[in-house]
């Protein structure tokens, strides 16, 4: 399935799960990793709010792009968000949804003037 860019400039972007190791499989706790670069893939919770709207998302990024200095509640910045749309069937039934993946998270910067 193709991936859409998500356009984040507008938009407020609050985290509000810390970032953790995503696991791949619950059975095993074997932990997900990207399948190009072999590093591990951290899952993290964000509230989007955009127009008037607020989404609350999963978002993986890899575990070198998670920035230090990041704060539950705070704002943050998304560099390359996509969203894939997905779809499987588990347990004979037919599932599907939409995966959040970013190349990387960081605390957003303060507009200047906004300290003052």
């Amino acid at each position: 399935m193709r991936s859409i860019r998500v356009e984040t400039s507008g938009a407020t972007v609050l985290l509000t799960e810390a970032p953790e190791p995503k696991v791949r499989d619950r059975q095993t706790g074997e932990i997900a990793k990207d399948a190009q670069s072999g590093e591990t893939l951290m899952r993290l919770g964000v509230v989007y709010i955009d127009g008037g709207e607020s989404s609350l998302l999963q978002v993986t990024v890899p575990e070198g792009g998670v920035t230090e200095g990041l704060a539950l509640g705070s704002s943050v910045t998304l560099f390359g968000l996509i969203a894939r749309p997905w779809e499987t069937v588990f347990n004979g039934q037919q599932r599907h949804g939409i995966a959040f993946r970013a190349d990387a998270i960081a605390p957003a910067a303060m507009p200047v003037g906004a300290g003052a």
